[in-house]
C-alpha cells in the first residue's frame, strides 16, 4: 500500500515539473512574461533542469530550443526507472 502511494506521488511530481517545464517554454512567446514575478519563480523552478540541455543542444537557427523535449523525455525515462526500481523491490517484499 505504502509503495503505491509513492508512484501516485512521484506520477504527480513528474506531471506537474512537465507541466511547469512546458509553461516556462509557452511563456517565452509572450513578451516580458519571463521578467514578471511569476516568470521568475518559474525561471528558478526549471532553469537548474533545463541548462544541461541547454549545453547540449544549442538553439537551432538561434531561434528554436528543442533542448526543453529532450528535458521532458530524460524526466520520463528517470521516472520509468525509479518506478521499474519501486515495482522490483516490490516484488521481493
Amino acid at each position: 500500500m505504502a509503495l503505491y502511494t509513492i508512484v501516485n506521488l512521484l506520477g504527480y511530481a513528474y506531471q506537474i515539473y512537465s507541466f511547469l517545464i512546458i509553461a516556462y517554454i509557452l511563456m517565452s512567446w509572450l513578451p516580458n512574461v519571463r521578467e514578471s514575478r511569476v516568470g521568475e519563480i518559474l525561471g528558478k523552478i526549471v532553469e537548474p533542469y533545463l541548462k544541461p540541455f541547454r549545453k547540449l543542444i544549442p538553439p537551432i537557427g538561434g531561434m528554436i530550443d528543442i533542448s526543453p523535449m529532450l528535458a521532458i523525455f530524460a524526466l520520463w525515462f528517470i521516472y520509468q526507472g525509479i518506478i521499474g526500481i519501486i515495482v522490483y523491490i516490490a516484488r521481493w517484499l
